[in-house]
C-alpha cells in the first residue's frame, strides 16, 4: 500500500528534478513541509536564511550560476510578501525558480484568516506558473509541471499549498505525467540567415554586441568575430562571455561603458546583436542595418529596429556565420578599434597605480585582482560599485552575476551564498556598496551558521554613491543620499566570521590576501574616497545637467541673499 504523505512526495519529485536544498524560513503554514524537510536531510537540505528576501535572491542567484532551478518557501502574509524582491530579479534575468508557499488550512481558505493573503492573485505578475494545490493527489503533476515550466520559459513557478494538505496521506500512486526533460537546438530559418550573411559580407565596420545569452558559445563568438574582423562589445549581464583583456573585446557599452566601445558604436555601419536585449537605445547606432540573433522570437526588433532577426541557439548560429561568411580583409576598423582599446586599458591602469588616502574605488580592483581565483564566482551589488567592478576588474574565466535588469540592491551577499552552495570548491566573492550590503548584512550571519568561507568586500563611502550621482546628473542637489558610518568589520567579528577595517592604501593587500585565505566567512571594509562614476564617454546633455548641479550648489554654499537672482535661477532651473 502506497501511503506517504503529501510533503513527503513533494521532497522526493523535488529530489527526482535534482533539487539538494531549499532557502527559506519556516513558520506556522509552512510547518508540516519543513518536517519533512527536517527528516530528509540526508538528501534535501534546508537553508534557514534570516529574511525570505535573502532565501528568494538567494535561489535566483543559484539559477543564474548553475542554471538549474532554485527553489525557496516561505509561509503565507508576510513571509510570501517578503519573497516578491527576489522573484521579479529572477524574472527579469529569466533565471528559473520554484516557490513553495504556504497557505492557511484549505477548509479556512476564502475566510480572512489570520495571515491569510490571495496569493494567486499576490503572485500573479511575477510567474510564469502559479497554482493553489487543491488536492494532496494532484501535487506530484502540478510539481513536475511548475518545474518543468519555470525551466522552459525560465522564470518563476508558484505552489502554492496549504498546511494540511503537506500532512495529508495519499493512497495511491498514479503517474500522470513526467520528469523527462527533452531538448532542442533552433536553427534560423535558411532565408534569414542569407540574408544575414549577405550584411555580414558587404559590411566594412561591423560590431558585435553580445549577452548572456552568448556566454556558451565564446569559441563560436570569437571564430566569427575573427572572420569578420568584428570587435565585440559585452553588455553587462554579458560580462565574461569572453576575457575582458582580450584582443577583440572592448568592454561595455552605456553608464558603465568604455570610450573604445562608444566611439564603435559611431561609427559601424552593421550591429550585430547576439543573445542581448540591450535597453539603452541612445548608445545604439542612429541608423545602422543590423542582426539580431536570440533565442525568443519576441525579442527581435524590440528594442532596435533590425534588419534581419535570427531565432535560433547562438553557439550553431554563430558557428554558421562563421562558417560561412568571408573572410574580411580589410582590417582597418578591427585595428583602430584595438589601438583605441589599448589606450583605454593605459588610461585606466594610470588612475588604477595612484596612491590616495582615502583609498580611490579604481584602486581597490587590481589588488582584488590579485587574490581572486581564475574559477571564483563574483556576485556584484547594485551602485557605485557595479560601475567600478565592470570597468575595472578584469573578467578572465570568473562567473560573473548580478541583478542586471532588476537592478536591485542588496543582491551581493545572497549571490555569494548561492555561489558557495552550488561549488563549495570554489572560491566566491561579494563585492557590495555600503547601501546595498547594509540592506542584507543580517544573513551574514546565515554564511557563519552554515559555515561557508566567502569573501565579502565592501565599498564603503558612507553614501549611496549612484543615487548621489543620479541626482546631479539630472541638475539636482543631492538629498538624502549620506549614510551613517558603520564598521562592517567589528560587524564580522561579532557575528563569528573575519573581519578587516582598511583605511589606508597599504593596508588594503594585507586584508584582501587573509581574508582569500579565510576559512570562515571574512568582510574587508574598505573606506573610500567617493567619486561619480562617470562614464566613459560624457555626452553633452549629461555636462549641460551636471554644470546646473554646480550652479546650484555653489550658490547654495554661498548662501547668496538676493531674492531677485534666485527668482532668475528658479526660473533657469
Amino acid at each position: 500500500m502506497f501511503d506517504k504523505s503529501t510533503g513527503e512526495i513533494l521532497v522526493d519529485t523535488l529530489s527526482d528534478w535534482g533539487v539538494d536544498h531549499v532557502y527559506g524560513l519556516p513558520g506556522d503554514s509552512i510547518n508540516h513541509f519543513v518536517d519533512n524537510l527536517r527528516s530528509s536531510e540526508d538528501r534535501m537540505k534546508f537553508i534557514q536564511v534570516r529574511h525570505e528576501e535573502v532565501g528568494a535572491l538567494s535561489a535566483a542567484s543559484y539559477a543564474k550560476i548553475t542554471g538549474k532551478i532554485g527553489v525557496c518557501l516561505s509561509i503565507a502574509g508576510p513571509g510570501a510578501i517578503h519573497l516578491l524582491n527576489g522573484l521579479y530579479d529572477a524574472k527579469a534575468d529569466g533565471a528559473p525558480v520554484l516557490v513553495i508557499a504556504g497557505q492557511v488550512d484549505s477548509t479556512q481558505v476564502g475566510t480572512d484568516q489570520f495571515q491569510e493573503v490571495n496569493l494567486e492573485r499576490m503572485f500573479d505578475d511575477v510567474a510564469v506558473f502559479n497554482k493553489r494545490v487543491q488536492s494532496a493527489e494532484s501535487l506530484p503533476d502540478i510539481t513536475n509541471q511548475a518545474i518543468r515550466t519555470a525551466v522552459e520559459k525560465k522564470g518563476v513557478a508558484i505552489l502554492t499549498i496549504p498546511d494540511d494538505l503537506a500532512a495529508e496521506k495519499v493512497k495511491q500512486k498514479v503517474k500522470n505525467t513526467s520528469l523527462i526533460r527533452s531538448q532542442a537546438v533552433v536553427h534560423p530559418d535558411p532565408s534569414n540567415l542569407q540574408e544575414a550573411l549577405q550584411l555580414v559580407n558587404e559590411a566594412k565596420r561591423p560590431v558585435i554586441l553580445a549577452g548572456k545569452g552568448a556566454k556558451h558559445s565564446r569559441e563560436e563568438l570569437l571564430q566569427f568575430a575573427e572572420k569578420v574582423a568584428a570587435p565585440i562589445i559585452l553588455s553587462l549581464p554579458g560580462k565574461g562571455t569572453i576575457p575582458d583583456v582580450h584582443p577583440y573585446n572592448l568592454g561595455q557599452l552605456g553608464q558603465i561603458g568604455t570610450k573604445p566601445a562608444y566611439e564603435a558604436m559611431e561609427e559601424t555601419d552593421l550591429l550585430i546583436m547576439v543573445g542581448t536585449s540591450f535597453p539603452y537605445r541612445d548608445y545604439l547606432p542612429d541608423d545602422a542595418k543590423a542582426i539580431q540573433l536570440d533565442i525568443e522570437p519576441t525579442q527581435i526588433g524590440k528594442r532596435y529596429p533590425v534588419t534581419v532577426g535570427l531565432i535560433g541557439d547562438a553557439k550553431w548560429t554563430l558557428s554558421h556565420l562563421a562558417e560561412n561568411s568571408h573572410y574580411q580583409e580589410d582590417r582597418d576598423f578591427i585595428e583602430k578599434c584595438q589601438e583605441n582599446m589599448k589606450n583605454w586599458w593605459s588610461h585606466l591602469e594610470s588612475i588604477e597605480s595612484e596612491r590616495s588616502t582615502p583609498i580611490k574605488p579604481q584602486e581597490i580592483m587590481p589588488e582584488l585582482q590579485k587574490v581572486v581565483e581564475d574559477d571564483a564566482v563574483l556576485s556584484v551589488d547594485v551602485g557605485n560599485v557595479t560601475v567600478w567592478t565592470a570597468r575595472h576588474f578584469r573578467v578572465t574565466n570568473q562567473k560573473f552575476i548580478l541583478s542586471s535588469w532588476m537592478a536591485t540592491m542588496g543582491c551581493g551577499l545572497p549571490g555569494a551564498i548561492a555561489a558557495k552552495i552550488a561549488h563549495p570548491e570554489r572560491q566566491a566573492v561579494a563585492i557590495c556598496g555600503d547601501g546595498g550590503f547594509s540592506m542584507v548584512m543580517q544573513d551574514f550571519l546565515t554564511a557563519v551558521k552554515y559555515q561557508l568561507p566567502m569573501m565579502v568586500v565592501i565599498f564603503n563611502n558612507e553614501r549611496l554613491g549612484m543615487i548621489k550621482y543620479e541626482q546631479q546628473a539630472i541638475g539636482n542637489l543631492d538629498y538624502e543620499t549620506e549614510l551613517k558610518d558603520f564598521d562592517f568589520a567589528a560587524f564580522a567579528h561579532t557575528a563569528g566570521g573575519e573581519g578587516y577595517r582598511v583605511e589606508k592604501h597599504e593596508e588594503l593587500l594585507p586584508a584582501l590576501e587573509r581574508a582569500a585565505k579565510s576559512t570562515k566567512p571574512a568582510i574587508v571594509d574598505i573606506v573610500i574616497e567617493d567619486q561619480a562614476p562617470l562614464p566613459g564617454k560624457v555626452t553633452y546633455e549629461q555636462a549641460s545637467s551636471y554644470s546646473k548641479y554646480m550652479l546650484k550648489k555653489a550658490f547654495k554654499e554661498q548662501e547668496l541673499d538676493m531674492p531677485p537672482l534666485k527668482k532668475a535661477l528658479k526660473r533657469i532651473f
